[in-house]
């Protein structure tokens, strides 16, 4: 059985005495954004919130200077389930936190103090994963390589909205950096002896715009420029341009890498210029698990909340969909604000600064909390976890 609603009602509890330092970490991630891999601030403060309540932490964590992990051992011993509770923190350049992963920060660090506070309620084991980079380079894939994910036995992550969404629709994405490489000449003295890269690049946004008319419902590419020359009067010899593709069908995403690469090189064909694409970053499509959507949903409901469905006009890509292809994942999401608050905007990074985005972390902390512990105390719940990542339930 999952746990009882006494041990559920503790961890509400423990989540609300630590009120102030949860919301604190929050506003704090809020008011210093920091880039994909850039994170340090981020990192270290969730790093010392963690120790504070008696996790064993390192920072860095693998490969990544800014992935931290935490561990903690149940206080009926190890023997028992392995149950993953992941934090974002990355912000967005030039935005901040447009995303809300001070939100995600500060709610993963509020779910590993409470299962501090209950430890000895549970055998297993909470790990604490802080994750870099998720808005461009896929930290959780250098993190699933790098063996951090492993012998985990489940994990749960939130995300901040404009509704309550227990399901998570991902589009299969992929970071795409284009190079093209012609000959500078004097724009006005020779124009004819030099190879302009940024036409090509202005080709290339062409031929995107033109490709799009065909693409499905499913999927998105779309990009901008990053460098485009140093000065008027000289032609270009390098422009640079970065893009994403995505779509929901993982079969379809193999197929838009190949047709870029084609784009690219019509484009340097058309401008008699070299390119390169390098695609980094990938992420993959969500696969949701039923059980651990089932707990989250009674808990959820219990603190009254009901599952809106998802909306599959509005959705974008997470490193998540990675993590969730190798073990048992969810990653619901709960409203910071109303319905039609476009995301990675200036509102909807004013609202993750919001009190009513303050108390939304602490109730994401509440239920990550109370879900790991049904799974804590109850291993059964995580044998059927495993059959239903499998198929076989």
């Amino acid at each position: 059985m999952p746990a009882t609603p006494e041990l559920k009602a503790r961890a509400a509890a423990a989540v609300e005495a630590a009120r102030a330092e949860i919301v604190d970490l929050s506003a704090r991630i809020h008011a210093n954004p920091e880039p994909a891999f850039e994170e340090q601030r981020a990192a270290a403060w969730v790093a010392e919130a963690i120790a504070r309540h008696g996790y064993a932490v390192e920072l860095p964590a693998g490969r990544l200077a800014t992935a931290v992990r935490g561990r903690l051992a149940g206080g009926k011993g190890v023997k028992g389930p392995r149950i993953g509770i992941l934090a974002e923190y990355d912000a967005l350049p030039g935005l901040g936190h447009g995303c809300g992963h001070n939100t995600m920060a500060a709610s993963g660090v509020g779910a590993a103090i409470a299962l501090a506070a209950l430890r000895d309620a549970f055998a297993g084991e909470v790990v604490f994963l802080g994750t870099p980079a998720e808005e461009r380079g896929s930290g959780k894939q250098f993190m699933l390589d790098d063996g951090l994910f492993d012998g985990l036995d489940a994990a749960l992550l939130f995300h901040p909205g404009d509704r309550d969404m227990v399901g998570s629709i991902l589009l299969a994405s992929e970071d795409v950096d284009v190079t093209f490489t012609g000959r500078a000449a004097h724009a006005a003295g020779e124009p004819w002896e030099g190879k302009n890269a940024l036409d090509a690049v202005v080709l290339l946004l062409q031929a995107v715009g033109l490709w799009r008319q065909q693409l499905p419902q499913h999927a998105r590419v779309h990009g901008i420029v990053v460098e485009g020359g140093t000065a008027a009067n000289i032609i270009p010899d390098r422009a640079t341009a970065r893009f994403m593709i995505r779509s929901t069908d993982q079969a379809y995403f193999e197929a838009m890498r190949e047709r870029f690469r084609a784009l690219v090189a019509g484009a340097a064909m058309m401008a008699d210029v070299a390119g390169e694409v390098v695609f980094s970053g990938g992420s993959t499509t969500m696969k949701d698990n039923p059980v651990l959507a089932g707990l989250w949903t009674a808990n959820m409901e219990a603190a009254g909340r009901d599952d809106e469905g998802v909306d599959p006009e509005h959705i974008g890509s997470s490193d998540m969909g990675n993590v969730s292809l190798v073990l048992p994942t969810i990653h619901p999401t709960l409203a910071i604000c109303d319905h039609g608050v476009p995301w990675h905007s200036i509102e909807s990074r004013d609202a993750a600064a919001t009190p009513r985005a303050d108390e939304t972390t602490l109730l994401a902390a509440t239920l990550v909390a109370q879900t790991a512990l049904d799974l804590l105390v109850d291993p059964s719940l995580v044998v059927d976890a495993w059959r239903a990542f499998r198929g076989e339930a």
